[in-house]
């Protein structure tokens, strides 16, 4: 892993951080009824984007990323997560006009370590991200249970909102680079301590543990100024002991292309792609399988610069989400601040140095 431009993209550690800051979103929105029990998936689209796979300048680092989001459903994906918190049996026959609305306001904090030894020829990486902040939903609409031949018409609305600390996000990396070619391997998963229960319409923990595993490639090329990464895995799901309910496995990918402008300023897109394929198990599967699909696409622009002798980094990224099933459709956006080891001067070639003096 030595060479100039090896050596060149150490500079941009920053934009690693993103990355591991976004990994603790992953449950946040158990209120926002995204997939498998009641709505919810462990996995968050969007955690990984541009330049997921390059190196890291050893040491100590930090990001904070502010996540907003706003998403709704209507019908059966707003009906899960009512029968999951109790307010319906789930083995009643159901005609439904229901709409779900639910929104996030959160703050996660990611403190990451790389090491300088290398790792089975890798760079190793291990950080753990916590989070604080609010989720709010509300359900409302026209709801008719059958049981024989007896049927109950109800029209209403109920909401719930939660302001509290999430669960822990670990995670660990390897990395490799091969010229303008990096690859690398990563595993995180939930550790469930979070604000949690499971007759709550919101909350800011899943319930249960899940473990993630997968591999990424970035392409870049510093001399031209262009980038695209793609990283891609599998969630696995433990069961939550308070529903005795199992959420299926997720397949995800998530992707990001960009284009330098300048040494400190780079614009792009990113997206991703979600899909769960294995069925729900547990004490009554709501909704069948209810296997769900999204999939985001939007802009980025990220800008990086020294702050004393840290390198500063600060991106800004949304999505728009389309090709909807089984779970809710919206809008989210991230803002990422982050704080580096600055790569040591004489390590960088000049004309590939993203930092001014």
């Amino acid at each position: 892993m030595k060479g100039p431009v090896c050596e060149a993209k150490l500079g941009r550690r920053p934009i690693d951080l993103a990355v591991g800051a976004a990994l603790a979103v992953s449950g946040l929105l158990t209120g926002m009824a995204y997939a498998d029990e009641g709505g919810v998936s462990y996995w968050l689209p969007g955690r990984f984007s541009s330049l997921a796979a390059t190196p890291q300048v050893p040491g100590w680092s930090m990001a904070a990323v502010y996540y907003h989001t706003s998403v709704s459903a209507f019908g059966t994906a707003a009906a899960a997560r009512e029968i999951h918190v109790g307010r319906i049996p789930a083995n009643v026959n159901v005609d439904l006009n229901l709409r779900l609305n639910a929104q996030a306001d959160l703050m996660l904090l990611n403190p990451t370590y790389t090491f300088a030894t290398p790792v089975l020829g890798g760079q190793l990486a291990i950080g753990v991200t916590g989070l604080f902040g609010r989720s709010s939903a509300d359900l409302a609409g026209t709801l008719t249970t059958a049981i024989g031949p007896f049927a109950v018409t109800r029209t209403g609305s109920f909401g719930d909102s939660i302001t509290s600390v999430g669960d822990l996000y670990p995670q660990a990396t390897l990395k490799w680079n091969a010229g303008v070619h990096n690859f690398m391997t990563y595993v995180t998963g939930d550790i469930p301590v979070g604000a949690y229960s499971s007759t709550r319409l919101a909350n800011l923990g899943i319930g249960h543990g899940a473990v993630d595993a997968g591999g990424g490639y970035t392409y870049f090329n510093p001399q031209a100024g262009h980038e695209f990464s793609a990283v891609a895995g599998f969630t696995y799901n433990f069961k939550n002991t308070d529903t005795q309910y199992q959420n299926g496995v997720d397949f995800h990918i998530d992707w990001g292309v960009s284009q330098f402008l300048s040494k400190q300023v780079f614009v792009g897109l990113v997206g991703y792609a979600y899909q769960q394929i294995t069925d729900d198990s547990g004490q009554h599967p709501v909704l069948g399988g209810f296997r769900s699909r999204v999939l985001g696409v939007g802009p980025q622009v990220g800008v990086l610069f020294p702050v004393g002798d840290m390198q500063g980094y600060l991106n800004l990224k949304g999505y728009g989400e389309f090709a909807v099933e089984n779970r809710p459709a919206g809008w989210n956006t991230w803002l990422t601040f982050s704080l580096s080891p600055m790569a040591p001067a004489s390590t960088l070639t000049p004309a590939r140095r993203l930092t001014t003096k």
